[in-house]
């Protein structure tokens, strides 16, 4: 797939053109918007997708805008759930719903950055070092294993437990903070001191969350497509709309009780998927003498689709079906 600088300019630029219109709408009123608002916005971004999907099989094959959808979905999913994170920052910090518009703009922004960064890097490596897949495979695998456990037992819908990182927690003991919100403000003047506001927490706290995901998303992503273009522009789609998705969902995202386990088989998916890549493309001399894994599949493009659409599918089902069961079920209680 050859992709011109000229496209990337464009591209990286019309990307860039709607930001700074959302930047815009948020920043002349900070607000929460309407259920109308947030159909139309995410609409409008899920068509923005299709249309360049369709663009990309036109310019590039079917192929490629295959893994174009693949990724965009997997990266989807996985913003719902960085969105669940930012739901408890915005929970334990008390945020007006006002102004959590504001501060999921800003980490919407501070994600774009480190993706990009990663993404950057991550094209580097994977172009010197073909080897690196086995790392990104059992990573993810690690990972999946992970997440999984953190949504097995929690099928009560009990409230989840934030725990601030630790930067956050060291600016609260080395700068004088406020207890009070000024507005989008990051410092105020109290007592005739210069304070922060917990805005500026909620900001760090978010970021911080930011670049945690992006060590998931960016070799999750590059397990669907290894074209650094396709790669960025499914991490761009699947940030658009996250700020309506988290006001259209609010606390339905508290009902998604199997997104982990979801997830968890998802990340364990495209691990094995990326294992079997290195295997079949395989250079270390401690595997195979340093040939090539004969009998290693590589799964193609509309498998990989398939199987993340099914997987997607059932997690919303079941968790749909399960919160309907124990609504019956507190109803024959009451």
């Amino acid at each position: 797939m050859d992709v011109s600088p000229l496209v990337w300019l464009v591209s990286i630029g019309a990307a860039l053109a709607i930001l700074v219109v959302d930047v815009a709408v948020v920043g002349r009123r900070p607000h929460v918007p309407s259920t109308a608002e947030c159909l139309r916005y995410l609409g409008v971004y899920i068509g923005l997708a299709l249309v360049f999907a369709g663009v990309v099989a036109l310019t590039w094959g079917t192929a490629p805008a295959g893994e174009f959808v693949a990724g965009w979905l997997t990266e989807y999913s996985l913003s719902v759930d960085n969105l669940f994170v930012f739901l408890l920052i915005m929970t334990r910090f008390a945020v007006p719903r006002q102004y959590q518009q504001t501060a999921l703009l800003v980490g919407i922004i501070l994600a774009l950055v480190f993706r990009g960064i990663f993404i950057a890097l991550g094209a580097t490596v994977i172009a010197h070092f073909s080897w690196v897949f086995y790392l990104f495979g059992l990573f993810l695998v690690w990972t999946a294993i992970k997440v999984a456990r953190e949504g097995v037992g929690d099928e009560a819908g009990e409230d989840d437990d934030y725990t601030p990182p630790a930067l956050v927690r060291i600016v609260q003991r080395v700068l004088p903070t406020s207890d009070r919100f000024e507005g989008v403000h990051l410092t105020a003047r109290e007592n005739g001191r210069r304070v922060i506001t917990p805005m500026l927490l909620v900001l760090i706290a978010i970021g911080a969350t930011d670049l945690l995901f992006a060590f998931d998303s960016i070799p999750a992503v590059f397990g669907v497509t290894r074209e650094p273009y396709l790669v960025l522009m499914a991490n761009v789609f699947a940030l658009m709309g996250l700020r309506q998705l988290y006001f259209l969902l609010g606390g339905l995202l508290t009902r998604l009780r199997y997104l982990n386990i979801g997830l968890g088989v998802l990340l364990g998916f495209i691990g094995v998927k990326l294992v079997l890549q290195a295997l079949a493309e395989n250079t270390l001399p401690f595997i195979n003498g340093g040939q090539e894994v004969s009998w290693a599949p590589e799964p193609p493009t509309w498998v990989s689709l398939v199987v993340i659409v099914l997987i997607l599918g059932v997690t919303a089902l079941t968790s749909v079906a399960a919160a309907r069961r124990d609504e019956r079920r507190a109803a024959v209680d009451s």
